[in-house]
């Protein structure tokens, strides 16, 4: 049995996401709040005559397999820095909807940072590891570290937050993909000659958060990239009513879009919202998970 290294990671939903107006660097402050959620991707690596990455699950065939992809990406930074070939198999089980604002992405980039450090025992310090995700991308230091954060900067300056309780989510994915960078453009485009404020975290949020109240969060929850998401993606409104019919809490377009993210009282609650999302014809599949889920964690060691 070769060598191999499993790695599972979550997905996010954005509770709250305030955009800044770009900067000269094209990026834009955020003050975003993450949630990891029970919905998860799992990497699992192993040694190989050159780096090549595969991948199963929902929509496999949309994640690219090339070097573009973060999780080899992130094999490539971390080998690098550490006088190592990047000689890997990346193998991708997709769990987290592809293209859909839940952090897919970014979930297997730092799942394949924290696989490839322990396959290699390059033994790189938790600092290094963010500092790599950092590199490869906004959401991907949450992405390895979990639970409940707000991001400032473009999202990668990370401080941890308390969180009383478990949130039942519904999420609705959507029939096509929205690009991230489109939806910023759009965002830029709809608020060309206004005063963007500065985005600062919400108190009433996170004090929601911190005492595990989810009629507290549904009042407070926001998202600055809603507006630009619906503009390029009108249906999605659609979706976001069958929810709030059904019970939900409150809804929201998690991220750039176009999952749907609907926070509901319980899990009864969640799985009545969910079975009313499956039966309105405004989606194309629906999972609940709750949160908050644990970061990029490794489930499996094998030796050679």
């Amino acid at each position: 049995m070769s060598a191999s290294v499993i790695v599972r990671v979550p997905a996010k939903v954005n509770v709250q996401l305030a955009v800044g107006a770009a900067r000269p660097d094209g990026f834009h402050d955020l003050a975003n709040v993450f949630l990891a959620v029970g919905l998860y991707d799992e990497v699992t690596v192993t040694p190989a005559d050159e780096l090549r990455v595969t991948c199963e699950g929902p929509d496999a065939d949309q994640v690219p397999l090339d070097v573009t992809n973060l999780a080899a990406r992130a094999a490539i930074a971390l080998a690098e820095r550490h006088g190592t070939d990047p000689a890997v198999h990346l193998h991708i089980a997709k769990d987290i909807p592809v293209a859909g604002g839940m952090a897919g992405g970014s979930a297997d980039g730092a799942g394949a940072l924290l696989a490839c450090d322990a396959l290699w025992g390059t033994h790189a310090s938790r600092e290094e590891l963010l500092d790599i995700c950092a590199e490869l991308g906004s959401d991907v230091p949450f992405s390895l570290v979990g639970g409940a954060a707000l991001g400032t900067g473009r999202g990668e300056q990370l401080r941890t937050l308390d969180v009383g309780g478990d949130f039942q989510w519904v999420f609705a994915m959507a029939d096509r993909g929205l690009s991230t960078p489109a939806v910023f453009r759009e965002f830029d485009r709809l608020g060309e000659g206004t005063d963007i404020p500065e985005p600062v975290a919400s108190q009433p949020l996170l004090d929601a958060l911190a005492k595990g109240d989810p009629d507290a969060l549904a009042a407070a929850v926001s998202n600055d990239l809603q507006p630009a998401a619906l503009s390029l993606f009108p249906e999605l409104a659609d979706t976001l009513a069958a929810g709030r019919a059904a019970g939900a809490l409150t809804a929201l377009v998690s991220g750039s879009g176009p999952t749907t993210a609907f926070l509901a009282r319980d899990a009864e609650s969640a799985a009545e919202v969910a079975a009313a999302l499956r039966s309105s014809g405004t989606c194309r599949a629906v999972r609940t998970a709750s949160g908050p889920a644990p970061g990029a964690t490794v489930v499996r060691i094998t030796g050679a």
